[in-house]
């Protein structure tokens, strides 16, 4: 089976369900709260679900992924597709064509130059790009009029839709964002706060980790939508207090990750203001090990490639934390219904899951330890600390503030300590841990710990620019500014060379063959100690229409369809 033909059913196109619109702006305002605020409202400068999910209310790509995992035209008039004749037969170019008559919000015309521009910027030298991935190959981008944009591979793509597709790659204007590329992209503060859009909504007030407030654009290319004529998203507080402000008290419409323990949902939901939107994509809460040194002694080194970590270097170390889990446990006191245990960075589609890594589903305590033992990690004063050449078994877990995290943290202490590993932990605000700023010490790219938790995925259904975070090129670090996806700083040539492998093969099972190589070496390797596959859980007034759970793009991917039901 060719890849490009199962593409083909996925590109089809999936019309919306009309929603009974009286005129833009009819039904007033429209209140969200994304408890972890954003930092920015430039997703090329923040690996954050929260910064690429408000900046979809604004920014848009050329196609997107719809709640089946199914690619569909926005910007663009259709997905180019071999048998449309968009992508060329060596698989080396793909022409898109924007839709006619497209505004950006200040009324000037969207055209090839800015998306040709978007990426530029990503990709200027010196810049430090979060989503360059999504760039992977493209070896240039030729705009022959104003509606038609070339993307020229370096190599054949049988995948061609990284750039420019979902919310990861959105497009930009060029004529505000010109003076912003390479070092300049960071300093750059009034584009990224308010950066000019096609999408559903404007900014018109960005306050940092704290609240946008946003009206209707006038140019957008549907005269009868947004419905509502204003938007605010809120930050801050928690993942309860946002539930209850949509479930409880009704004060919000709309409230994203609610990342509570199930009986915890479940009496929320019992108030009656509201109901749960639940679906699972490809959410992995997971443990990222830091293969570099975060001591702060080494200055600028810190957390570099120069100097490998001196504890969790040792892959017994690496190993014996991941034994020591019980996942059926942190499944059923943090997610319920809405998680499921998993050995995998990568657990869907189905596809692309690996059975190569189960034995992780059963805690191993005394495997652990007998695993430490004969690595040489010895308890020689009866501390109940291990320690080799001197060096103590201790290490730094950090995580976002939330009630299932802590409590998460809190019990794999207990259960590393059982083993002989001394475990500090440390919280930060998650405005602040999923934020892309450079200077903040207290970023997960920074990743200054040893070990750090948290959640992510990737747009769509096809997992060739995801499994590309762990490339040896993505690690942050300061010449990229920290911006980057791999944050444990793993580097082999063997990863990244079926990385490029991939970027090349055609046939699904090959594709998924590939995958599932990349997934678990990461597994064996213990760069990443997975916990659960979790589904996203966020919450709607009953009175806001058109809500479509989507886990394979932006949460707010359809807002233009929103509505206040009558």
């Amino acid at each position: 089976m060719n890849f490009k033909t199962v593409l083909m059913g996925a590109v089809a196109g999936i019309a919306m369900a009309p929603a009974a619109f009286a005129e833009r702006g009819a039904d007033g305002h429209v209140n969200i709260i994304y408890w972890q605020a954003p930092s920015t409202m430039n997703p090329y400068l923040s690996g954050g679900t929260k910064e690429l999910e408000v900046a979809s209310l604004v920014l848009e790509p050329l196609a997107r992924y719809d709640e089946t995992g199914a690619m569909v035209p926005f910007l663009a008039e259709s997905v180019p597709t071999v048998e449309n004749g968009g992508v060329s037969a060596d698989l080396k170019t793909i022409t898109w064509k924007l839709k006619e008559g497209l505004k950006w919000s200040d009324g000037s015309d969207l055209t090839s130059a800015d998306v040709k521009f978007s990426w530029e910027y990503c990709t200027s030298e010196g810049g430090g790009c979060a989503q360059s991935e999504k760039y992977n190959d493209v070896e240039s981008v030729e705009t022959p009029d104003d509606l038609t944009i070339v993307v020229h591979f370096a190599v054949a793509k049988p995948f061609p839709y990284g750039p420019f597709v979902g919310a990861q790659a959105p497009i930009i204007q060029k004529a505000q964002f010109a003076d912003c590329t390479g070092p300049a992209m960071a300093s750059c503060t009034d584009q990224n706060f308010a950066p000019i859009g096609t999408g559903p909504f404007v900014v018109d007030e960005f306050k940092t980790n704290d609240v946008v407030s946003m009206s209707a654009n006038p140019n957008y290319r549907d005269p009868m939508k947004p419905a509502f004529a204003t938007a605010t998203v809120k930050g801050g507080g928690d993942a309860a207090a946002a539930g209850r402000a949509v479930l409880e008290t009704g004060e919000f419409d709309y409230a994203w990750n609610l990342q509570l323990a199930p009986d915890v949902l479940a009496d929320m939901e019992s108030k009656g203001k509201g109901h749960l939107e639940v679906s699972f994509g490809t959410l992995v809460e997971r443990i990222m090990v830091n293969y570099t040194d975060p001591d702060p002694a080494l200055g600028e080194e810190r957390a570099t490639a120069a100097h490998p970590h001196p504890i969790l270097s040792d892959k017994a170390v690496r190993q014996a934390l991941s034994m020591a889990i019980d996942r059926e446990l942190l499944v059923e006191i943090g997610y319920g219904a809405a998680g499921k245990v998993t050995c995998n960075v990568l657990p869907a589609p189905a596809i692309y899951a690996s059975t190569a890594n189960d034995a992780c589903m059963t805690q191993d305590i005394e495997g652990a330890k007998a695993l430490l033992e004969s690595a040489g990690w010895v308890d020689s004063d009866g501390d109940g600390i291990r320690e080799k050449d001197g060096k103590k078994l201790a290490l730094l877990f950090q995580s976002s503030t939330n009630a299932v995290r802590q409590d998460f943290q809190a019990i794999i202490k207990q259960w590393w300590e059982e083993i002989g590993v001394q475990t500090e932990l440390r919280n930060i605000d998650s405005s602040v841990f999923f934020g892309g700023d450079a200077g903040s010490p207290d970023t997960f790219q920074k990743f200054f710990a040893d070990v750090e938790m948290y959640a992510n995925n990737f747009d769509g259904t096809d997992p060739e620019a995801y499994m590309a975070n762990w490339e040896c090129k993505q690690a942050p670090r300061p010449e990229t500014q920290w911006q980057g996806n791999n944050m444990p700083r793993y580097c082999t040539p063997e990863f990244d060379a079926l990385v490029a492998e991939m970027a090349k093969t055609g046939e699904l099972e090959k594709r998924a063959e590939l995958a599932k190589a990349m997934n678990d070496m990461l597994m064996q390797d213990y760069a990443i100690i997975p916990l659960v596959y979790r589904g996203r859980v966020s919450a709607a007034s009953n009175t806001l229409g058109g809500v479509i759970m989507n886990s394979w793009d932006s949460e707010l991917w359809n807002a233009a369809d929103w509505y206040r039901e009558k």
